[in-house]
């Protein structure tokens, strides 16, 4: 992690707006010309279209750099993780009665660790091994197991936990940098955090996992085809300069069985979820350069993609609503470090909606189970550090300000 590479304008940005918490692997910034997007069935072995957009963002209407949506949509707003240095992307459990996420405390690992609280009491526990680095975490909705990415098996992980530890003592500045690390692995274990089941076992960067309703399948992104054949000269300087070209989505069986590659598009696919009936994906796409993403989706078999943004600018971390009637996601469209929460429909037909308009950077929305309640990542806190605040969702509002 924190690779000091030749990293794009987005990923500076971001660390402003983050104040140097890294919570999911992004890049941010203005794009390029690009493809068209495709929206159809894709050849398993032709690629995708890209995130096409205008060459330069149009300026956001009035009705959205304006708007004061939030005291409409959300109530009762309030910090929901309490005892952390930083702490983001969180997801909750089928019940309801459980909440999975990344924080980092003090200690010996400076690193995000994955812990398990208890919302009826707001306890928490560590359920990840302690050891490297940890992200993208979720909770079985059948099973008394949950998933999250670790490198807790490379061996030099000590040692990069040290230096992590050494660098941040000496005040060094340095850009926000997120290394891909071939190490990262997709783990099963019990809701202890025992019997540790290493399901992707493959070299390259695998995370990003999310279940499918009824526990049967995982989605997640991986970069492991560079790892896997021989690369051009041009691909090995792609790949050497940005790991993240060669992420895609795949889908496995829980048990890490029948692999299959959904997208084959030059640049990075990520964070991927399900549609509440499993039949759709829902994700972001950057554009090859990495300056810019927008949202798409597609269905379980990687047919029909469809692009939902066309901002020029970052769309990213989507979230269906329980009821399928609408994706919550972050937007910098107003700024580039002013990250807000947007909805959108599921079909793109309607203009974006914003959700946000209190001063900090929000992403990575989740909606609880029933639909009643928004968990987000935030730096609306005293200190500007991230952490995860808890409010309750009007779904009828929602559904009236989208017009549907």
């Amino acid at each position: 992690m924190n690779k000091l590479s030749r990293l794009p304008l987005a990923i500076r940005l971001i660390a402003v707006a983050l104040v140097t918490t890294a919570i999911i692997p992004i890049h941010l910034g203005v794009t390029v010309f690009a493809a068209a997007p495709q929206d159809g069935t894709a050849a398993a072995t032709q690629p995708d279209g890209v995130a096409a957009a205008s060459y330069t963002a149009p300026a956001p209407q009035n009705g959205v750099s304006e708007s004061n949506n939030e005291e409409l949509l959300l109530s009762t707003t309030r910090l929901l993780v309490t005892d952390s240095l930083r702490s983001g992307e969180g997801y909750f459990s089928a019940d309801g009665k459980q909440f999975i996420y990344q924080s980092e405390t003090s200690g010996d690992n400076p690193f995000y660790q994955i812990y398990l609280m208890n919302l009826a009491d707001g306890s928490s526990r560590k359920v990840s091994p302690g050891v490297g680095l940890t992200t993208c975490s979720w909770i079985h909705p059948t099973e008394d197991l949950l998933m999250f990415s670790s490198t807790h098996e490379d061996p030099d992980a000590p040692a990069k936990q040290a230096e992590e530890i050494s660098i941040r003592a000496s005040g060094v500045s340095r850009p926000y940098g997120w290394d891909y690390d071939r190490h990262y692995d997709i783990y099963q274990a019990d809701s202890n955090g025992n019997n540790l089941l290493n399901l992707t076992n493959a070299d390259g960067y695998d995370a990003e996992g999310s279940y499918s309703a009824d526990g049967s399948q995982i989605l997640f992104a991986s970069n492991r085809e560079a790892y896997q054949r021989s690369l051009s000269r041009a691909e090995q300087n792609l790949f050497e300069d940005d790991a993240s070209y060669f992420m895609d989505l795949y889908l496995m069986d829980a048990d890490g069985s029948n692999v299959r590659q959904l997208t084959h598009s030059p640049g990075y696919d990520g964070g991927p979820f399900f549609s509440p009936d499993n039949s759709k994906v829902v994700w972001r796409r950057f554009n090859p350069d990495g300056n810019s993403a927008e949202i798409w989706t597609m269905n379980i078999d990687g047919s029909g993609q469809r692009q939902l943004t066309a901002d020029a600018m970052v769309s990213w971390g989507p979230y269906y609503h329980p009821s399928g009637d609408y994706i919550i996601y972050s937007s910098n469209i107003l700024g580039n470090s002013n990250f807000e929460l947007f909805m959108i429909d599921p079909q793109g037909s309607k203009p974006p909606v914003r959700v946000t308009n209190t001063e900090g950077t929000d992403i990575l929305p989740v909606f609880s189970p029933d639909g009643n309640s928004l968990a987000w990542s935030t730096t609306r806190t005293a200190d500007g550090s991230s952490q995860i605040h808890i409010g309750n969702w009007d779904h009828q509002k929602a559904l009236e300000l989208l017009g549907l």
